[in-house]
């Protein structure tokens, strides 16, 4: 395991095939300084993580997949935007100009609220803090990741990155699956441009064959990640997992609830088939 400042990197203990997970929001090391310029307590600003998810997807390593994992948190600084994503609102210096809806609502690389718009922040930050911390938070991460994505096609002859995020129950309540239920999980390819439609019907498949209800791209179709590094004309492949946080978690106290260990078990049977998914292909390709 590579421990850094900005994140932890569990390489595989027997590396199997083309699978690479990651998990961008998890992150839970959050600064003092931080905390102390914030005029959230520190529970209420965990209200933007994907709380736990790098303990659902843990036994990644040990089925065969490296799992790259943030330890800076989601509120401090978001790995899944660009590093130009920066918000006049908030980074004193930056000039105004078209802005992006994730931007707009507060939600750039240096976010300026957590959810339901809550602000986070007593006053501006300046562009040169902001600089700073992406230099020594997003950069490495990044860095990391494109690194193990190149490795793994190298290797491989592709890559297939599950990029784990957790949702809010209640961001959820509207959707229907095909099958008129509110989904367990949503998976995000960009509407196709981030990941080849028959790897997304193998996730999908893994997933529903473990009992889980699952739509795609609404309402999260895939962000920064996915987009940036989802190129199926390279063989580099993206699909984002969101998983609904009730099925695991005790969303209002952010903590696990009795489920957490049996539904982690039973992500441990989607885990092994989505890392098949990339044996298979390995192995289809050398024949």
């Amino acid at each position: 395991m590579r421990i850094v400042k900005a994140y932890q990197l569990h390489l595989a203990e027997n590396r199997a095939g083309s699978v690479v997970f990651a998990s961008p929001h998890s992150g839970c090391d959050y600064p003092q300084s931080f905390l102390e310029s914030s005029i959230l307590n520190e529970h209420d600003i965990r209200s933007s993580e994907d709380a736990f998810v790098d303990r659902l997807f843990a036994d990644a390593p040990a089925l065969g997949a490296p799992l790259l994992v943030a330890r800076s948190p989601r509120a401090f600084i978001d790995l899944n935007r660009g590093r130009e994503e920066l918000d006049p609102g908030l980074i004193s210096g930056i000039r105004r100009r078209m802005q992006n809806p994730r931007i707009a609502s507060g939600l750039g690389v240096i976010p300026r609220v957590v959810s339901n718009g809550r602000a986070i922040y007593r006053r501006k930050i300046t562009l040169a803090e902001s600089e700073a911390r992406i230099r020594a938070h997003w950069v490495p991460y990044h860095a990391a990741l494109e690194r193990l994505l190149k490795e793994t096609r190298t290797a491989c002859g592709e890559a297939i990155l599950i990029d784990c995020h957790s949702m809010p129950s209640e961001a959820i309540e509207s959707i229907r699956t095909t099958s008129g239920t509110t989904p367990d999980v949503v998976l995000g390819d960009r509407y196709g441009s981030a990941a080849r439609p028959d790897i997304v019907e193998q996730i999908e498949a893994a997933f529903a064959s473990a009992g889980f209800q699952v739509a795609r791209n609404t309402p999260f179709a895939g962000a920064f990640i996915a987009q940036h590094y989802g190129r199926p004309s390279r063989n580099q492949h993206v699909v984002q997992v969101e998983i609904n946080r009730a099925l695991y978690m005790n969303e209002a106290e952010i903590r696990p609830n009795k489920s957490f260990e049996s539904f982690r078990g039973m992500l441990n049977q989607v885990i092994a088939r989505i890392i098949e998914i990339g044996v298979r292909k390995n192995r289809l390709a050398a024949e």
